[in-house]
Protein backbone atom coordinates (compact mmCIF):
# COMPACT_ATOMS: atom_id res chain seq x y z
CA UNK A 1 0.00 0.00 0.00
CA UNK A 2 1.91 3.01 -1.04
CA UNK A 3 2.70 5.29 1.67
CA UNK A 4 0.86 8.87 -0.13
CA UNK A 5 -2.76 6.95 0.13
CA UNK A 6 -2.67 5.63 3.47
CA UNK A 7 -4.97 6.32 5.91
CA UNK A 8 -3.13 7.30 8.40
CA UNK A 9 -2.77 10.80 6.75
CA UNK A 10 -6.67 11.34 8.12
CA UNK A 11 -5.51 10.37 11.83
CA UNK A 12 -4.60 13.60 13.51
CA UNK A 13 -7.75 12.62 15.73
CA UNK A 14 -8.29 8.85 15.03
CA UNK A 15 -6.74 5.90 17.41
CA UNK A 16 -7.04 3.10 15.48
CA UNK A 17 -5.44 2.20 12.19
CA UNK A 18 -7.52 0.85 9.28
CA UNK A 19 -4.86 0.16 6.44
CA UNK A 20 -5.97 -3.13 5.49
CA UNK A 21 -9.51 -2.61 5.62
CA UNK A 22 -9.63 0.33 3.61
CA UNK A 23 -8.32 -2.34 0.96
CA UNK A 24 -5.06 -2.92 1.04
CA UNK A 25 -4.34 -6.56 1.72
CA UNK A 26 -1.18 -5.97 2.94
CA UNK A 27 0.36 -9.53 3.17
CA UNK A 28 2.15 -9.40 -0.31
CA UNK A 29 3.85 -5.79 -0.02
CA UNK A 30 5.26 -3.35 2.33
CA UNK A 31 4.58 0.52 1.95
CA UNK A 32 6.79 1.33 -0.39
CA UNK A 33 5.21 -1.11 -2.67
CA UNK A 34 8.49 -3.37 -2.88
CA UNK A 35 7.55 -7.41 -1.42
CA UNK A 36 8.15 -7.65 1.68
CA UNK A 37 11.38 -9.32 3.09
CA UNK A 38 11.00 -11.46 5.95
CA UNK A 39 9.69 -11.13 9.18
CA UNK A 40 9.50 -7.27 10.20
CA UNK A 41 12.25 -6.11 11.97
CA UNK A 42 12.78 -4.63 15.68
CA UNK A 43 12.34 -1.24 15.08
CA UNK A 44 9.30 -2.10 12.98
CA UNK A 45 8.01 -3.80 16.51
CA UNK A 46 9.25 -0.99 18.31
CA UNK A 47 6.90 1.22 16.39
CA UNK A 48 4.09 -0.93 16.56
CA UNK A 49 4.58 -0.74 20.39
CA UNK A 50 4.97 3.14 20.67
CA UNK A 51 1.89 3.78 17.98
CA UNK A 52 -0.57 1.30 20.63
CA UNK A 53 0.49 2.86 23.18
CA UNK A 54 -0.06 6.96 21.84
CA UNK A 55 -3.23 5.86 20.62
CA UNK A 56 -4.57 3.38 23.27
CA UNK A 57 -3.96 6.35 26.04
CA UNK A 58 -5.96 9.10 24.18
CA UNK A 59 -9.19 8.03 25.74
CA UNK A 60 -7.77 8.64 29.59
CA UNK A 61 -6.43 12.02 28.13
CA UNK A 62 -10.23 12.60 27.22
CA UNK A 63 -11.13 11.75 30.19
CA UNK A 64 -9.38 13.98 32.07
CA UNK A 65 -9.93 16.77 29.94
CA UNK A 66 -13.31 16.59 30.37
CA UNK A 67 -12.94 16.85 34.44
CA UNK A 68 -13.22 20.34 33.59
CA UNK A 69 -14.24 21.26 29.91
CA UNK A 70 -17.49 20.14 28.67
CA UNK A 71 -17.85 17.80 25.68
CA UNK A 72 -17.75 20.33 23.36
CA UNK A 73 -15.31 22.25 24.58
CA UNK A 74 -13.23 19.45 24.67
CA UNK A 75 -13.80 18.12 20.87
CA UNK A 76 -13.47 22.46 19.68
CA UNK A 77 -9.99 22.40 21.77
CA UNK A 78 -8.24 19.23 20.16
CA UNK A 79 -9.14 20.33 16.40
CA UNK A 80 -8.20 23.63 17.18
CA UNK A 81 -4.96 22.85 18.92
CA UNK A 82 -4.50 20.10 15.77
CA UNK A 83 -4.88 22.52 13.36
CA UNK A 84 -2.48 25.62 14.90
CA UNK A 85 0.20 22.72 15.45
CA UNK A 86 0.00 21.80 11.43
CA UNK A 87 -0.28 25.30 10.52
CA UNK A 88 2.72 26.00 9.03
CA UNK A 89 2.70 22.80 6.79
CA UNK A 90 -1.03 23.57 5.88
CA UNK A 91 -0.05 26.67 4.33
CA UNK A 92 3.47 24.92 2.31
CA UNK A 93 0.76 22.25 0.61
CA UNK A 94 -2.45 24.01 0.18
CA UNK A 95 -1.15 25.82 -2.92
CA UNK A 96 -0.30 22.37 -4.62
CA UNK A 97 -3.59 20.93 -3.68
CA UNK A 98 -5.89 21.04 -7.02
CA UNK A 99 -8.78 23.00 -6.17
CA UNK A 100 -11.41 19.81 -6.64
CA UNK A 101 -9.87 18.23 -4.03
CA UNK A 102 -10.90 20.33 -1.30
CA UNK A 103 -14.42 19.25 -1.70
CA UNK A 104 -13.10 15.42 -0.47
CA UNK A 105 -10.52 16.98 2.20
CA UNK A 106 -13.43 18.99 3.97
CA UNK A 107 -15.38 15.70 3.88
CA UNK A 108 -13.07 13.91 5.19
CA UNK A 109 -11.64 16.61 7.77
CA UNK A 110 -15.50 16.64 8.48
CA UNK A 111 -16.79 13.37 9.06
CA UNK A 112 -13.17 11.30 9.91
CA UNK A 113 -12.17 14.54 12.43
CA UNK A 114 -14.32 17.54 13.48
CA UNK A 115 -16.99 15.25 14.05
CA UNK A 116 -15.50 12.45 15.84
CA UNK A 117 -13.49 14.48 18.21
CA UNK A 118 -17.02 16.01 19.71
CA UNK A 119 -18.83 12.84 19.66
CA UNK A 120 -15.98 10.82 21.43
CA UNK A 121 -16.64 13.65 24.22
CA UNK A 122 -19.96 13.14 24.73
CA UNK A 123 -19.81 9.54 24.60
CA UNK A 124 -16.64 10.02 27.62
CA UNK A 125 -18.99 11.48 30.18
CA UNK A 126 -21.19 8.98 30.60
CA UNK A 127 -19.28 5.94 29.33
CA UNK A 128 -16.16 4.47 30.42
CA UNK A 129 -12.47 5.22 28.57
CA UNK A 130 -11.53 1.52 28.40
CA UNK A 131 -14.52 0.75 27.27
CA UNK A 132 -14.07 3.81 24.76
CA UNK A 133 -10.94 2.49 23.68
CA UNK A 134 -12.41 -1.17 22.38
CA UNK A 135 -15.33 0.25 20.81
CA UNK A 136 -12.64 2.35 18.51
CA UNK A 137 -12.07 -1.44 17.03
CA UNK A 138 -14.93 -1.04 15.27
CA UNK A 139 -13.53 1.57 12.55
CA UNK A 140 -12.30 -1.81 10.65
CA UNK A 141 -15.93 -2.72 10.00
CA UNK A 142 -17.25 0.46 9.28
CA UNK A 143 -14.08 0.80 7.12
CA UNK A 144 -15.11 -2.00 4.92
CA UNK A 145 -18.71 -1.57 5.12
CA UNK A 146 -18.18 1.88 3.89
CA UNK A 147 -15.96 0.80 1.03
CA UNK A 148 -18.73 -1.19 -0.49
CA UNK A 149 -21.47 1.18 0.30
CA UNK A 150 -20.28 4.19 -1.48
CA UNK A 151 -17.21 3.34 -3.13
CA UNK A 152 -18.43 -0.52 -4.94
CA UNK A 153 -15.63 -2.61 -3.26
CA UNK A 154 -16.08 -6.66 -2.89
CA UNK A 155 -17.84 -7.25 0.37
CA UNK A 156 -17.04 -11.21 0.60
CA UNK A 157 -18.80 -13.71 3.31
CA UNK A 158 -15.74 -13.72 5.35
CA UNK A 159 -15.63 -9.76 5.87
CA UNK A 160 -19.77 -9.53 6.00
CA UNK A 161 -19.25 -11.80 9.37
CA UNK A 162 -16.40 -10.11 10.71
CA UNK A 163 -18.36 -7.33 10.69
CA UNK A 164 -21.32 -8.31 12.29
CA UNK A 165 -19.40 -9.92 15.09
CA UNK A 166 -18.02 -6.74 16.18
CA UNK A 167 -21.69 -5.25 15.88
CA UNK A 168 -22.52 -8.62 18.40
CA UNK A 169 -19.75 -7.71 20.40
CA UNK A 170 -20.77 -3.47 21.08
CA UNK A 171 -24.14 -5.37 21.76
CA UNK A 172 -23.05 -7.32 24.33
CA UNK A 173 -20.76 -4.57 26.26
CA UNK A 174 -22.98 -2.10 26.34
CA UNK A 175 -26.24 -3.66 26.87
CA UNK A 176 -24.97 -7.14 28.99
CA UNK A 177 -21.55 -5.25 30.40
CA UNK A 178 -22.93 -1.72 31.08
CA UNK A 179 -21.87 2.15 30.42
CA UNK A 180 -19.12 1.87 33.72
CA UNK A 181 -21.10 4.88 34.59
CA UNK A 182 -19.06 5.21 38.37
CA UNK A 183 -16.03 5.95 36.59
CA UNK A 184 -16.96 8.45 33.99
CA UNK A 185 -16.14 12.19 34.61
CA UNK A 186 -20.13 13.11 35.23
CA UNK A 187 -20.06 10.08 37.61
CA UNK A 188 -23.03 8.51 35.60
CA UNK A 189 -23.58 5.89 33.37
CA UNK A 190 -25.44 5.34 30.14
CA UNK A 191 -24.30 2.58 27.55
CA UNK A 192 -26.44 4.13 25.16
CA UNK A 193 -23.94 6.97 24.91
CA UNK A 194 -21.57 4.01 22.90
CA UNK A 195 -23.87 4.79 20.00
CA UNK A 196 -21.41 8.26 19.61
CA UNK A 197 -18.57 5.91 18.90
CA UNK A 198 -19.88 3.68 16.79
CA UNK A 199 -21.25 6.97 15.12
CA UNK A 200 -17.65 8.09 15.48
CA UNK A 201 -16.44 4.91 13.29
CA UNK A 202 -18.48 4.83 11.03
CA UNK A 203 -17.18 8.71 9.91
CA UNK A 204 -13.75 7.16 9.70
CA UNK A 205 -14.44 4.79 7.79
CA UNK A 206 -16.15 7.40 5.20
CA UNK A 207 -13.14 9.23 5.54
CA UNK A 208 -10.92 6.22 5.17
CA UNK A 209 -12.34 5.62 2.17
CA UNK A 210 -12.58 9.41 0.98
CA UNK A 211 -9.00 9.28 0.71
CA UNK A 212 -8.09 6.17 -0.87
CA UNK A 213 -10.59 6.89 -3.54
CA UNK A 214 -10.58 10.56 -3.99
CA UNK A 215 -7.16 11.95 -3.09
CA UNK A 216 -4.38 9.57 -4.11
CA UNK A 217 -1.20 11.15 -4.62
CA UNK A 218 -1.55 13.38 -1.88
CA UNK A 219 1.64 13.03 0.56
CA UNK A 220 0.13 12.34 4.36
CA UNK A 221 0.87 15.61 5.10
CA UNK A 222 -0.85 17.18 2.58
CA UNK A 223 -3.82 15.93 3.47
CA UNK A 224 -3.26 16.36 6.73
CA UNK A 225 -2.54 19.58 7.31
CA UNK A 226 -4.81 21.08 4.71
CA UNK A 227 -8.16 19.58 5.55
CA UNK A 228 -7.03 20.73 9.43
CA UNK A 229 -6.72 23.89 7.63
CA UNK A 230 -10.02 23.77 6.55
CA UNK A 231 -12.16 22.64 9.37
CA UNK A 232 -10.29 24.52 12.00
CA UNK A 233 -10.73 27.80 11.21
CA UNK A 234 -14.85 27.12 12.14
CA UNK A 235 -13.79 24.88 15.82
CA UNK A 236 -10.90 27.42 16.45
CA UNK A 237 -14.08 30.64 15.98
CA UNK A 238 -16.67 28.53 18.29
CA UNK A 239 -14.37 27.58 20.63
CA UNK A 240 -13.45 31.20 21.40
CA UNK A 241 -16.77 32.81 21.23
CA UNK A 242 -19.47 30.13 21.47
CA UNK A 243 -18.09 28.52 24.34
CA UNK A 244 -16.83 28.77 27.99
CA UNK A 245 -13.28 27.47 27.23
CA UNK A 246 -11.50 30.95 27.99
CA UNK A 247 -13.68 31.42 31.46
CA UNK A 248 -13.01 28.34 32.43
CA UNK A 249 -9.31 28.89 31.55
CA UNK A 250 -8.73 31.82 33.49
CA UNK A 251 -11.00 30.79 36.86
CA UNK A 252 -11.28 26.99 37.14
CA UNK A 253 -8.94 25.24 39.31
CA UNK A 254 -7.13 22.91 37.61
CA UNK A 255 -8.50 23.64 33.71
CA UNK A 256 -5.00 24.61 33.07
CA UNK A 257 -4.07 21.04 33.56
CA UNK A 258 -6.96 19.61 32.11
CA UNK A 259 -6.04 21.62 29.16
CA UNK A 260 -2.72 20.15 29.06
CA UNK A 261 -4.43 17.15 28.85
CA UNK A 262 -5.91 17.87 25.50
CA UNK A 263 -2.91 19.63 23.91
CA UNK A 264 -0.97 16.30 24.64
CA UNK A 265 -3.99 14.78 23.20
CA UNK A 266 -3.75 16.46 19.79
CA UNK A 267 -0.45 16.63 19.83
CA UNK A 268 0.20 13.16 19.81
CA UNK A 269 -2.17 11.64 17.97
CA UNK A 270 -1.65 14.29 15.14
CA UNK A 271 2.09 14.71 14.08
CA UNK A 272 3.83 12.13 16.37
CA UNK A 273 1.63 8.79 15.76
CA UNK A 274 0.83 10.05 11.68
CA UNK A 275 5.13 10.28 10.98
CA UNK A 276 5.51 7.09 13.03
CA UNK A 277 2.47 5.32 11.29
CA UNK A 278 3.83 5.56 8.44
CA UNK A 279 7.45 4.96 8.68
CA UNK A 280 6.01 1.29 10.36
CA UNK A 281 4.10 0.97 6.96
CA UNK A 282 7.75 1.36 5.38
CA UNK A 283 9.26 -0.48 7.73
CA UNK A 284 6.62 -3.88 7.35
CA UNK A 285 3.41 -4.06 5.74
CA UNK A 286 0.17 -2.59 5.62
CA UNK A 287 -1.33 -6.21 7.42
CA UNK A 288 1.32 -5.94 10.06
CA UNK A 289 0.62 -2.21 11.14
CA UNK A 290 -2.86 -2.66 11.10
CA UNK A 291 -2.11 -5.29 14.42
CA UNK A 292 -2.00 -2.19 16.71
CA UNK A 293 -5.85 -2.10 16.21
CA UNK A 294 -5.58 -5.42 18.09
CA UNK A 295 -2.87 -3.64 20.96
CA UNK A 296 -4.67 -0.23 21.20
CA UNK A 297 -7.94 -1.95 23.54
CA UNK A 298 -5.48 -3.43 26.11
CA UNK A 299 -3.56 -0.20 26.22
CA UNK A 300 -6.81 1.75 27.24
CA UNK A 301 -8.04 -0.71 29.62
CA UNK A 302 -4.35 -0.70 31.16
CA UNK A 303 -5.11 3.22 31.41
CA UNK A 304 -8.64 2.50 32.47
CA UNK A 305 -7.91 -0.10 35.67
CA UNK A 306 -4.69 2.53 37.02
CA UNK A 307 -7.48 5.28 37.04
CA UNK A 308 -10.06 2.51 38.84
CA UNK A 309 -12.04 1.51 36.11
CA UNK A 310 -13.60 -1.50 36.07
CA UNK A 311 -14.38 -4.26 33.19
CA UNK A 312 -16.29 -7.22 34.12
CA UNK A 313 -16.78 -10.84 32.12
CA UNK A 314 -19.39 -9.68 29.49
CA UNK A 315 -17.08 -6.36 28.85
CA UNK A 316 -14.34 -9.23 28.46
CA UNK A 317 -16.51 -11.35 26.05
CA UNK A 318 -17.60 -8.26 24.05
CA UNK A 319 -13.66 -7.50 23.25
CA UNK A 320 -13.05 -10.40 22.12
CA UNK A 321 -15.88 -11.00 19.84
CA UNK A 322 -15.28 -7.61 17.78
CA UNK A 323 -11.32 -8.15 17.65
CA UNK A 324 -12.43 -11.45 16.16
CA UNK A 325 -14.48 -9.80 14.14
CA UNK A 326 -11.52 -7.74 12.83
CA UNK A 327 -9.82 -10.02 12.85
CA UNK A 328 -11.14 -12.38 10.21
CA UNK A 329 -11.79 -8.57 8.61
CA UNK A 330 -7.94 -8.21 8.07
CA UNK A 331 -7.46 -12.16 6.84
CA UNK A 332 -10.55 -12.50 4.52
CA UNK A 333 -8.66 -11.86 0.70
Amino acid sequence: MPTQTSPAANRPLAAVPAAVASGASGGEKSGTGRPAAGPPAPLAWALLLVLAAIWGTSFILMKKGLLVFSATELGATRVSVAALLLLPFALRHVGGVARSRFKWLALSGVVGTLMPAFLFAYAETKLASGLAGVLNALTVAFTLLMGALLFGQRLTGLRVLGIALGLVGTVVMLLLGGSGGSDTPTGEGNAWYGLYIVAATLGYGVSVNVIKHKLGGLTPMAVTAVLLLLIGGPALAYLLLGTAFLHKLATVPGSWTAFGYIALLATMSTAVAMVLFNQLIQQSTALFASSSTYLIPIVALAWGALDGETFNLWHLLGMVVILAGVLIIHRAR
